[in-house]
């Protein structure tokens, strides 16, 4: 039986970090290609690269078969993935960098709503006003009425929901499947589906700008393998509030590289999302820990 790994906050923050300026990294490679390449192709040629990192664990998945509900269950994610990657392509090349990482902020509180509304979880008062809060940074961050809002922005707040939905699927699958084999056979049906929509839009690409896609693939695997080691080392509770700083990150990115003005309001309201994010983790970290333990055989 192996031990459990210790907890240790300061590594838990380092890898957190590690994963924030990987993402970040994302993001300034697809700004800086701008809209020369749709979005669909250019989430294609990511995602493709993807599927050839991941191929030998995918390989594996595939000969040893897919039980058909375990399919359905991966199908479902992988449209509502599609769907999310090409608003949030499209967002990220005509929106500042720190507006699409606020608003991303949004993932895990349209999460906690949608396990309330389709996985029959309940939610606490103070989780309910936890969720209220962050929509009122997200309204900080869009100023409705008070400027105008492009298609850009709402297609990261469409990314926002399609990516939560997606989550969801993904919540259900971790019950039934290894962490492996869900990102593999993501991989491999969102690149399936996004051949066709990519293939409508094709326009000539570059051997540089290819590459630049391999390598926003790699910083977004290198991104979510932190944020794994993260969570396995130190409390969500933790790891959560570092978050916040991929905000100041993008903000400073966006800045210095692309000459983008430094909004206030964007600041503020990621500030106010992050925070009510990090309560509902904390919270559902109490909450675990409070439960009795399962009784076994």
């Amino acid at each position: 039986m192996t031990e459990p790994p210790r907890q240790n906050a300061l590594h838990g923050i380092l890898w957190m970090l590690a994963s924030g300026l990987s993402f970040v990294g994302v993001t300034g490679i697809v700004r800086s290609l701008g809209t020369e390449i749709p979005a669909a192709q250019s989430a294609f040629i990511r995602f493709a690269w993807g599927v050839l990192f991941l191929l030998p664990s995918l390989w594996g998945v595939l000969r040893a078969g897919i039980p058909l509900p375990i399919l359905r269950l991966h199908l479902g994610r992988g449209v509502l993935h599609v769907a999310a990657v090409i608003c949030w392509f499209y967002a990220m090349a005509r929106i500042p960098v720190a507006e699409v990482t606020a608003i991303g902020y949004l993932n895990p509180v349209l999460l906690t709503l949608g396990t309330a509304l389709f996985l029959g979880e309940k939610l606490a008062v103070r989780r309910l006003a936890a969720i209220g809060v962050a929509l009122i940074g997200a309204l900080i961050v869009l100023r409705p009425g008070l400027r105008e809002l492009g298609d850009g922005h709402l297609a990261q707040v469409g990314a926002a929901c399609f990516f939560a939905g997606s989550y969801l699927f993904a919540k259900r699958l971790s019950q039934l499947v290894g962490a492996g084999q869900a990102v593999a056979v993501l991989s491999l049906l969102v690149t399936l589906g996004l051949a066709p929509l990519a293939w409508i839009v094709w326009v000539p690409v570059s051997l540089e700008q290819v590459l630049w896609l391999a390598l926003v693939a790699v910083c977004a695997t290198t991104g979510h393998y932190c944020m794994s080691r993260a969570f396995a080392v130190a409390p969500v509770a933790v790891t959560q509030p570092v978050v916040f700083l991929q905000l100041v990150w993008a903000t400073a990115l966006g800045a210095l590289v692309f000459a983008e003005p430094v909004d206030p309001f964007v600041i503020l309201g990621g500030a106010v999302i992050v925070g009510a994010v990090s309560y509902i983790t904390w919270r559902e970290a109490m909450l675990r820990r409070a439960a009795p333990p399962a009784e076994t055989p």
